[in-house]
């Protein structure tokens, strides 16, 4: 593990960055300012490949509102109406999406670095009571490990002082073939799943679930992201492309399975995601419009994807989604691993 000084943020506080390294040469570097993994590099004939869109400056990630490789919380996705009801009150959360909650203010917090070694790195932070509307002093852990396996390990945990919800995710963007390509619409990808989260206009489930049989969110098998980005479903319009909640399968809740897999067109780079999660979240980056740019490239349109692996969005307002409330004396834990093939 090397520790080197990466910037200076707006208000006064230093900045380090994190270096972990496989003992086969893969590189995760991260910041405590959001948790931001801020690069992945994978050994290639011509150097180290970054996987990752990111910045080159503290200053970068502290107007970025994307999400650029961000820890997300208090709770990732959409809140419809922002709001909850927890026991008998009713709890009004802001307002970031229109007259919806999205995401929360984690992925511009800077935590506290409690450990770190050439292997892993642990952040923590506090949310106080009543941060975002959410009820609670929320203490939050987060762990980047990198195994022998190259597999980077993401480990979520939080406690709380009151009932309160709660959905963490990271939100990497990536691009497996570096910028080789225009778009990513020639990676291939595959989803261990047999059903999404239909969603309204403002991308907030109906409470129902679509098989993804005869659908263009139908990833069961090795298809190209862009095969049917561009057919004529109203899910897709809404997204303006796929930013859908896909419904993992799993032999039982809470276990460590495969969720997706993807390779890069030309097959050089592959990373699978496993997760403790329910569902995970594909975005492909149709709201990149070429204002970001940062590590001597521009986030153009669909130039990369994430593959936030979380809880179902809105889950406070479906009493038949797997529940997100946390109370006193329970731990919150969730697991990502990503694998990757070079």
């Amino acid at each position: 593990m090397s520790r080197t000084h990466f910037g200076v943020t707006a208000d006064g506080f230093e900045v380090d960055i994190i270096e972990l390294r496989s003992e086969n040469g893969v590189v995760v570097k991260c910041i405590p300012y959001g948790c931001c993994i801020t690069n992945i590099l994978l050994p290639s004939p011509q150097g180290p490949a970054d996987i990752v869109l990111g910045f080159d400056k503290i200053s970068g990630y502290e107007a970025d509102s994307t999400g650029q490789g961000a820890f997300i919380g208090r709770y990732a996705n959409r809140i419809r109406g922002a709001s909850v009801r927890i026991g008998d009150r009713d709890y009004a959360l802001m307002k970031n999406d229109g007259n919806n909650y999205l995401h929360g203010l984690l992925m511009n917090r800077l935590f506290s670095i409690e450990e770190a070694d050439d292997k892993s790195v642990k952040f923590r932070t506090v949310s106080r009571d009543g941060e975002e509307g959410f009820p609670g002093e929320l203490e939050v852990t987060v762990v980047y490990s990198l195994g022998r396996d190259d597999g980077l390990t993401m480990d979520y945990f939080a406690r709380t002082s009151a009932d309160t919800h709660i959905n963490l995710t990271n939100h990497a963007y990536f691009d497996l073939s570096c910028g080789c390509g225009d778009t990513i619409e020639k990676h291939l990808l595959r989803i261990e799943s047999d059903a999404f989260l239909e969603t309204e206009e403002d991308l907030i489930p109906t409470g129902r679930k679509i098989n993804v049989e005869g659908t263009p969110l139908d990833f069961r098998s090795w298809k190209p992201i862009g095969r049917d980005i561009g057919a004529n479903d109203i899910n897709l319009k809404y997204g303006r492309g796929y930013d859908h909640c896909f419904i993992l399968k799993k032999d039982k809740p809470g276990e460590l399975s495969l969720a997706a897999e993807a390779t890069s067109p030309e097959g050089e780079r592959t990373m699978k995601v496993f997760t403790t999660q329910p569902a995970m979240q594909l975005y492909t980056g149709n709201f990149l419009d070429g204002t970001l740019s940062g590590k001597g490239r521009t986030f153009n349109y669909r130039s990369a994807f994430c593959l936030e692996t979380q809880h179902y969005p809105d889950t406070p307002h479906h009493l038949d989604f797997p529940s997100t409330l946390l109370k006193p004396g329970e731990e919150f834990h969730e697991t990502t691993v990503l694998k990757f093939g070079f």
